[in-house]
């Protein structure tokens, strides 16, 4: 009773001194229940350790207490200005700890059992769309897979999951996923109705897996498994809650995740060429791209990842790599790894002249020039290429680097999207014509023999007919080798129609309204049409759980509402400020 004593009295001395709970103790008693924490506080000129505390070391200190013959004298009160202090805390909690801390953990799933991870050689087939950094991505994921047991099929009848690696970049390439999985799943019910079968399961990876994800859910029925771009490590895991008749879903980007020490498996082992990502992602935010949305933020591989995959693929005879990326020769190494060259921490990003961004730049690091050096240098009888750049990343460096080396080839693909200045800006693309023209005639001077290539969008948004023939002029002038020519995608109607006017009752409710002209009021046979700031009276006729729709009747103002509708609160009419 006494300890019990000694332990409620210290409580409230020990946890004004410190945040967390410790407790001074016998010291005796102490050694024999806990390991003390590494700083001393003296009472009674009497070095007592700080120790923690909690419920079951309680029992332990009052079993040991009543076992032992030592009586302590009862705990007198003190000055809590003659205890420690914050620096003392702090000094004390610095010392090394005995044993080291664990720098990683081996964290099982609680509710998913490890050998439900395995694939026990089930077999999947991969239908890929898209860009060849989803065919590189299918590389990963298929590297990933067969490390935990599972197989590959050529065949779609036969495999027990088909995976199809989408593309959302154009409403073409989703039109193309949505067919597939209409046939998906008439095979995957066949597959159902013949119980000696197993059942197929259906996974939808990449960009459109990120965008459309709710839509894939609740549309297509029979798809089981949905995953983003960074979240192919967590195959296994989803794969193994589709075997409960759960649907799987994760789309979380990532602002690291580069797939750095996943060595991916390739798809034709007998192909001489080869992809090689080096970086992921988009930071650049032109108004007509959906990839910053569907890739996450702009990161890159370290420089010694990228250099080991290069030299394996050398050694498999590989005679002819592509360098992968959003924006490849954006490329920036910012790792903690210890490297010579490269730009001093404080110096930012050179850009070409007359181009700019919408980002921060980036500081310090290795670029990109760095890395096409050194890459270039593993098998100088390799072939290297890059795509896809952006015109405003094409410094100096690069381009002697390309002409020095015989094994860079002398193709610059530069994305110029359109050919007039107007569209440029609407588009951030963060240059004009006459700078992507001097860049063109800069990169010649290098380059005499270059090929280059280029991509164009016609039809972009409040695009004219003016406008459209810069487009053509651009063409001409350059004398692109390639170029690739687009159609500007429209995407699924915005929710908000320029048919429609929103406003807000005195609810505080939105209201839907179609524009047009109504009566100046109620009495009036004069109509103008509604603008913002006008109130207007509604006949409200239809509603969800978000806002409310109606016909607009009349113009009107406050005092006029009021005075006409004293039993507004009980009437389906009411005035609306729009």
């Amino acid at each position: 009773m006494k300890l019990k004593y000694k332990l409620n009295k210290l409580f409230c001395y020990c946890t004004q001194i410190y945040t967390r709970k410790y407790y001074t103790l016998n010291k005796n008693i102490v050694h024999n229940v806990f390991k003390p924490f590494p700083f001393k506080h003296n009472i009674n000129n009497c070095d007592l350790p700080l120790c923690r505390f909690s419920q079951d070391s309680v029992s332990a200190v009052k079993t040991l207490q009543s076992s032992s013959s030592t009586t302590t004298n009862p705990m007198k009160k003190y000055n809590i200005n003659d205890g420690p202090g914050l620096k003392d805390f702090l000094r004390g909690s610095s010392h090394y700890l005995e044993e080291p801390l664990q720098e990683s953990y081996n964290v099982e799933v609680p509710y998913i059992e490890t050998n439900c991870l395995q694939g026990i050689n089930r077999k999947v087939y991969f239908d890929v769309y898209g860009c060849q950094m989803n065919v590189n991505d299918t590389e990963v994921v298929w590297s990933i897979l067969k490390n935990v047991g599972y197989t590959r099929t050529m065949s779609m009848e036969d495999a027990d999951i088909v995976l199809v690696v989408t593309c959302a970049i154009r409403e073409g390439a989703e039109s193309k996923v949505w067919n597939k999985l209409q046939m998906l799943k008439g095979l995957k019910k066949k597959r159902t109705q013949n119980k000696c079968n197993t059942p197929m399961k259906i996974g939808v990876l990449g960009c459109m897996a990120e965008r459309l994800k709710h839509q894939l859910i609740d549309k297509e029925q029979a798809v089981d498994l949905v995953a983003g771009p960074d979240s192919y490590k967590d195959l296994p895991r989803l794969l193994a809650v589709t075997d409960n008749n759960q649907t799987a879903v994760n789309v979380l980007l990532s602002l690291d995740e580069t797939y750095a020490d996943i060595l991916p498996v390739r798809l034709n082992q007998d192909s001489v060429t080869a992809f090689v990502s080096i970086m992921r992602g988009c930071d650049n935010m032109c108004t007509y791209c959906i990839v910053p949305f569907t890739r996450g933020r702009e990161r890159s591989r370290p420089i010694d990842s990228i250099l080991e995959e290069v030299r394996l693929l050398s050694q498999q005879g590989v005679k002819e790599i592509t360098l992968l990326g959003q924006n490849v020769n954006s490329y920036r190494d910012l790792s903690n790894e210890t490297h010579y060259g490269g730009l001093p921490a404080d110096e930012e990003t050179h850009l070409v002249k007359g181009f700019c961004t919408v980002y921060k730049r980036k500081k310090g690091g290795l670029r990109f020039a760095d890395l096409l050096d050194q890459v270039s240098q593993v098998d100088p009888n390799m072939r290297i290429r890059f795509t896809s750049p952006h015109p405003k990343d094409f410094p100096d460096e690069v381009l002697q680097l390309i002409q020095e080396r015989a094994n860079i080839c002398r193709s610059l693909h530069l994305p110029a999207q359109s050919g007039s200045s107007a569209v440029l800006e609407r588009m951030r693309r963060g240059y004009t014509r006459e700078a992507y023209l001097d860049l063109v005639s800069h990169i010649r001077k290098w380059l005499p023999d270059v090929s280059l290539s280029s991509d164009f969008i016609c039809g972009f948004c409040g695009e004219t007919e003016q406008e459209y023939q810069e487009t053509l002029s651009l063409i001409e002038q350059v004398g692109y080798d390639m170029a690739y020519l687009f159609s500007y995608s429209m995407r699924e109607p915005s929710k908000r129609s320029e048919s429609n006017m929103a406003g807000r009752n005195d609810g505080n409710t939105k209201v839907i309204l179609p524009a047009g002209e109504i009566p100046e009021s109620s009495s009036s046979q004069v109509s103008r049409s509604v603008k913002p700031g006008d109130y207007v009276v509604v006949l409200i006729n239809a509603a969800n759980s978000q806002v409310l729709k109606g016909i607009p009747l009349y113009h009107s103002t406050l005092g006029d509402f009021n005075a006409e509708h004293t039993h507004v609160r009980n009437s389906r009419e009411y005035s609306c400020r729009s």
